[in-house]
């Protein structure tokens, strides 16, 4: 019966020393990437420089696009998502920004209240 209680459990969460590693080879990734540069992390970057390293995949490009006439985004907040979605695709240790990472950078946005 422990095997059945075993399976219908959910997975274990991250540790806070896998996260911690994680979060060390993304920085990692962020300074090699920046090395020649005068950003030194995703938040850092921008203009030309974010557009070569965020620039995301056809399928995240499209739902950028419709998030920020849905969501009517500024210049800034665009760019504010892209920055996310780099982080968050380096965490994933994916050389590209996905589809995923946009829709998750997107989830962190603030709605605003309802009347």
């Amino acid at each position: 019966m422990l095997w059945c209680l075993t399976l219908t459990m959910p997975p274990l969460a991250e540790g806070s020393a896998e996260v911690a590693a994680r979060v060390a080879t993304a920085r990692a990734v962020q300074s090699a990437r920046y090395e020649n540069e005068s950003a030194r992390t995703n938040a850092e970057a921008d203009g030309k420089l974010l557009e070569t390293v965020a620039t995301p995949d056809e399928a995240g490009r499209d739902l950028l696009a419709k998030a920020a006439e849905a969501m009517r985004l500024t210049a800034r907040s665009y760019h504010r998502v892209l920055k996310v979605a780099r982080t968050i695709a380096d965490l994933a240790a994916a050389e590209t920004v996905g589809r995923v990472h946009i829709a998750e950078a997107l989830s962190y946005r603030r709605r605003p209240p309802v009347s």
